[in-house]
């Protein structure tokens, strides 16, 4: 008697695994409630853009995937304007001349 509860059990088991697995009547698909970034897609982020930057919880924090892709945009933005307003000719910081002797 002891074996068929144990076989019986057995196959509940592969039962939920298959059903688990997509065979049988498939899971709903998946909705996605994070809210959208209110940051603009096109043009340069400002000021005021960052201070209304909200980003959507996950199970241990934020995604970091979006924290990732914002800072990469705007280290990319800064880099920008910092070549766009570097003077003609600058190469940037250079070392300083060593007193003669």
């Amino acid at each position: 008697m002891m074996w068929f509860f144990a076989i019986l059990i057995v196959l509940a088991m592969g039962g939920i695994a298959m059903v688990a697995a997509g065979r049988g009547a498939p899971m709903a698909p998946a909705y996605d409630d994070r809210p959208d970034a209110t940051v603009p897609r096109d043009g340069v982020v400002g000021a005021d853009d960052l201070r209304r930057v909200r980003f959507s919880l996950a199970l241990r924090g934020y995604r970091m995937s979006e924290v990732d892709a914002l800072l990469s945009r705007l280290a990319r933005e800064m880099e920008d304007r910092e070549l766009r307003d570097a003077p003609e000719g600058d190469e940037g910081p250079t070392a300083p001349a060593s007193p003669a002797r």
